[in-house]
């Protein structure tokens, strides 16, 4: 056993003593120690149970003779994040999560693991440091958040975060009150969870899942419901069949598994996080994935639930229909379905016997809101090397569009812009310098998309950034513009009123400048002067790649 290093020999009766005192047997001694990985946390509601969960994974790891200890990762709530500086260090946290794991599962020789994430950069970042590890490994998150209950006027409905925060842009226009507002902050959020909509959190579980890394079910079970301290239970037994057998997170994270990830991701028109994450992912894999290759998926997946922020339905309603297993059946002849998966049978295996239980939740290809995939990459002038959208959550009239720029180099003076109500309609904000780099960190641009969504505005201009986008951002959003504005990218040279050119079924993004203009513009520029001098952003900026590359750290 790997963990023999510290347990065996004449030589370890030190390190025996101190095992000892965290409350190891002798008897102990002959078991595989197993790694419980958590990232439980009181300020994070998809999180604040997680004490719970790693209660019934160690509980599974005795059952199947192992010896469980608990260690710890840190944690952001990317809505509390949201919209101040601390969104600067959501997606930074991700390195910082992988690079944990890595310390301290090295430093205690763990046989095998078993991984608790629940919310935004905390998934990719431990999907990437099992890679890199490649010790047999399994994943349980924390579930999803159900969806809140608002009563007007005799009538119920469903609501989430993302009702708050575009309920906001209602609020600055007056069309209802901050009583109303506050009632609605009063009840969006009911309890632990992961937001209950299809925004990043809820996606990377679906994928982790996709992916043959989480059990069925990981993705969708509701965070309060019985069965996922259940599946928590089965993870920890998992993870020590999976030492037993040898199943490693590398036999299972290959170029196959990712296709299928990226199948499911476009068929549920995930977070367009996802692409930077799962790019992110196969990266430490040593698996190539281009963004082109992203397209093509997309063109041949349909587009088969629609949950919130681009639908009426939440994550709640996708258990129920079935979740992940029936979306994979409903995409089967898409998907390598050899692929082994940490149950230690097949992906094929995995979904015999799922069926779809609610046809308005899982539609069919035939009856699907569109024969192709919810998210899409764009090319062009502005964006040589990528930009991401979700096209399954833009209005049907804005597939193509074309409007002068109006340039911002923040979000803050985006933001004081939409809210003062210069925005006209017909125009393309421009919100630059929020990339990996020049944020730093990649900033997610949820309180200006709402704001437009709440103004009544989502199906009249357009916002492209080199930052990010929540997943629950809707409407006529890209990010991820690459290169960005602060490694030179064409969107440093946009100007006001530069013309651009957005065609979303033939994934282009231009504008009206020619090749010199740009280039000769880009040559006045001052270098671009880190906005951080000292600190981890200020090293996560200076090593920090491209978004079109997963926004991973460079050598």
């Amino acid at each position: 056993m790997r963990s023999d290093a510290i347990k065996k020999g004449i030589e370890r009766a030190g390190h025996r003593s101190l095992l000892h005192a965290v409350g190891v047997r002798s008897s102990d001694m002959d078991k595989p120690f197993i790694g419980i990985v958590n990232s439980y946390s009181e300020i994070v509601p998809g999180h604040v149970h997680l004490n719970i969960i790693a209660r019934a994974v160690k509980e599974g790891v005795y059952q199947g003779g192992g010896i469980p200890f608990e260690v710890n990762t840190i944690a952001v709530c990317d809505g509390i994040a949201m919209g101040h500086n601390g969104m600067k260090y959501s997606l930074p946290s991700r390195e910082l999560i992988a690079d944990s794991v890595e310390v301290v599962v090295e430093a205690h020789q763990f046989d095998a693991l078993v991984f608790i994430p629940n919310c935004d950069k905390i998934i990719p970042g431990m999907l990437m440091a099992a890679v890199r590890l490649n010790l047999p490994a399994v994943f349980v998150s924390g579930g999803p958040m159900l969806t809140g209950r608002l009563t007007v006027d005799g009538k119920t409905k469903r609501i989430d975060l993302i009702t708050v925060f575009e309920a906001v842009g209602k609020a600055v226009r007056k069309e209802i009150t901050e009583v109303e507002l506050a009632q609605m902050e009063e009840l969006a959020c009911p309890g632990c969870g992961s937001c209950a909509g299809m925004f990043t959190a809820n996606t990377m579980n679906c994928l982790t899942e996709a992916l043959g890394m989480g059990l069925p079910g990981n993705g969708t079970i509701p965070a309060v419901d019985n069965r996922r301290v259940q599946l928590a239970r089965q993870a920890g037994a998992q993870a020590v069949y999976c030492w037993a057998k040898n199943i490693r997170p590398r036999d299972i994270v290959n170029e196959k598994s990712l296709h299928n990830a990226f199948t499911v991701d476009m068929a549920l028109g995930g977070s367009t996080n996802s692409v930077l994450h799962l790019m992110a992912i196969a990266n430490e894999a040593g698996v190539s994935f281009s963004l082109q290759r992203i397209n093509e998926i997309s063109d041949k997946t349909p587009y088969l639930s629609k949950l919130s922020p681009a639908g009426e339905h939440h994550i709640e309603d996708l258990d129920r229909a079935g979740g992940i297993p029936a979306i994979m059946k409903e995409v089967r002849h898409l998907l390598n379905m050899d692929a082994p998966t940490v149950t230690g049978k097949s992906v094929a295996k995995n979904i015999t016997g799922s069926r779809v239980s609610d046809r308005d939740v899982i539609r069919t290809r035939a009856k699907a809101y569109s024969q192709t995939g919810g998210l899409a990459v764009l090319f062009g002038n502005l964006a040589p090397d990528g930009a991401v959208i979700k096209k399954g959550a833009v209005p049907a009239n804005m597939m193509t569009f074309k409007g002068p720029a109006r340039v911002f180099d923040s979000e803050e003076s985006a933001t004081q812009a939409i809210m003062k109500e210069q925005i006209k309609a017909g125009d393309v904000i421009i919100i630059r310098y929020e990339g990996p780099k020049g944020g730093p960190g990649m900033r997610e641009m949820l309180t200006p998309t709402s704001l437009i969504t709440g103004m009544g505005m989502e199906n009249k201009v357009f916002l492209i950034t080199d930052g990010r986008f929540s997943g629950g951002s809707r409407g006529a959003a890209i990010g991820h513009v690459s290169p960005e504005a602060a490694s030179g990218g064409p969107i440093a040279a946009l100007k006001n009123g530069d013309i651009i050119s957005i065609d979303i079924p033939k994934n282009k993004l231009d504008v009206q400048l020619s090749k010199k203009e740009i280039s000769d513009r880009l040559a006045k520029l001052k270098k671009f002067e880190p906005r951080f001098k000292t600190g981890y952003l200020a090293r996560y900026s200076e090593k920090v790649s491209s978004a079109s590359t997963g926004a991973i750290f460079t050598s």
